[in-house]
């Protein structure tokens, strides 16, 4: 498996205040689900089933800040470190965050159109971060992502990375639509999806509405 740990980094522009902000909010409600686990996601976790019916709407937001295991707040946490920051020094703070929370509720609705009768909450912060990683891929289509694979460390372009990631999404997507999920648990492949083109979308506008700070001079800081 391998995973992000770095990219350019844009030269100038906002500081990535809510980027910083979102991870440690994450990780602050990560370290309460360890206390009680089953309350926090039974209570806050969307169930597609409820949503549908309209009962328990703020679960859509809430549910974007509680995660299901170590491994996956660490994943989902690498991914953001490296991705959003770039977001929100392009254009802001204050759209950064409506764009956030906006994806990770397009990532709902790509994930309850396909499953409208589960009972099984939804958690975690994957489905926002996929939509940072499709306006990073339309946005910054030539930075560099810094790669770790097991013991190697390599870099890559973003185009591939996130072609190539959004590629496996959508594979296993399709492929669980073969296999009834409504009262099982398991990866929401098409909340994941469902982000990354609501941010690919977004990026479309954004990458012209906002040039990237320093972009007539490099635009970036190459990672370490």
């Amino acid at each position: 498996m391998f995973f992000p740990i770095g990219d350019d980094q844009v030269k100038g522009g906002h500081f990535p205040l809510f980027s910083y902000a979102f991870l440690v909010l994450n990780i602050a409600v990560f370290w309460r689900q360890l206390q009680s686990p089953d309350m926090l996601v039974g209570a806050w976790g969307a169930v597609p089933a409820e949503v549908i019916e309209g009962k328990n709407l703020i679960t859509l937001l809430t549910s974007m800040f509680l995660h299901g295991s170590l491994l996956h707040i660490l994943g989902n946490m690498m991914f953001l470190w490296v991705f959003a920051d770039n977001i929100e020094a392009t254009i802001g703070s204050g759209r950064f965050v409506v764009f956030y929370l906006l994806g990770g509720l397009a990532a709902h609705a790509g994930h309850i159109f396909f499953n409208p009768t589960s009972i099984v909450p939804t958690i975690g912060a994957s489905g926002a971060i996929a939509a940072v990683m499709g306006a990073y891929l339309v946005m910054f289509p030539t930075s560099r992502i810094k790669v770790w694979f097991f013991f190697l460390t390599f870099r890559l372009p973003a185009l591939l990375f996130l072609g190539f990631w959004i590629i496996l999404q959508w594979l296993n997507g399709t492929a669980s639509l073969e296999v009834s999920t409504a009262d099982s648990g398991g990866v929401a492949w098409w909340a994941h999806i469902g982000g990354f083109a609501f941010g690919a979308l977004a990026g479309l506008y954004l990458r012209f509405r906002f040039p990237v700070p320093g972009e007539d001079h490099g635009g970036y800081q190459h990672p370490y």
